[in-house]
């Protein structure tokens, strides 16, 4: 089994305990960097929580062999996309997305989520839709779109007139 199995197998009933969801599990260079979520975010004190709870656990099994740096975290706003599961919740949002080889002679797409199955997803991207296999991507998340640029000074409050004497 690999370490990230055993490591989601381990720590996936201490996060739901927490009443909170394992998004996914990472283990490069040295740190195992669990993400974690619930609905409308995840409070640091939550976070807080798992961490320590999944620092017992690991350290009791101990299914790294050496040392690791363990990270636990929120995916954020702008979250990775691994599994058919990730893409299949990202539906209706907007993804960028990296892929191994040309497609078209491009690498690089950015567009909206229309659908996603086990073998793959389609994105429209400006209007025309395009259909890609998970083998062929390299790197997928979901993109924040920020609102309107705020108005200079909105908001800010006018000093009061002071009153005559």
């Amino acid at each position: 089994m690999a370490v990230v199995d055993r490591v989601r197998e381990l720590v996936a009933p201490v996060v739901a305990d927490a009443d909170a969801e394992l998004y996914d599990v990472e283990f490069a260079g040295g740190v195992l960097r669990l993400l974690v979520d619930q609905p409308g975010g995840i409070p640091i004190e939550v976070i807080r929580t798992i961490a320590k709870s999944t620092g017992r656990v690991l350290d009791d099994a101990d299914p790294i062999p050496g040392r690791y740096t363990l990270e636990v975290s929120s995916p954020g706003l702008e979250r990775p996309l691994r599994t058919p599961a990730h893409f299949e919740r990202a539906v209706g949002q907007a993804v960028a997305v990296k892929t191994f080889v040309d497609v078209d002679g491009q690498r690089r797409f950015r567009g909206t989520l229309v659908g996603a199955n086990e073998s793959g997803f389609v994105l429209d991207v400006d209007g025309e839709t395009r259909s890609l296999a998970y083998d062929e991507v390299s790197k997928a998340r979901t993109v924040f779109e920020w609102g309107p640029t705020p108005k200079p000074n909105a908001g800010a409050k006018r000093p009061k007139k002071e009153a005559q004497k």
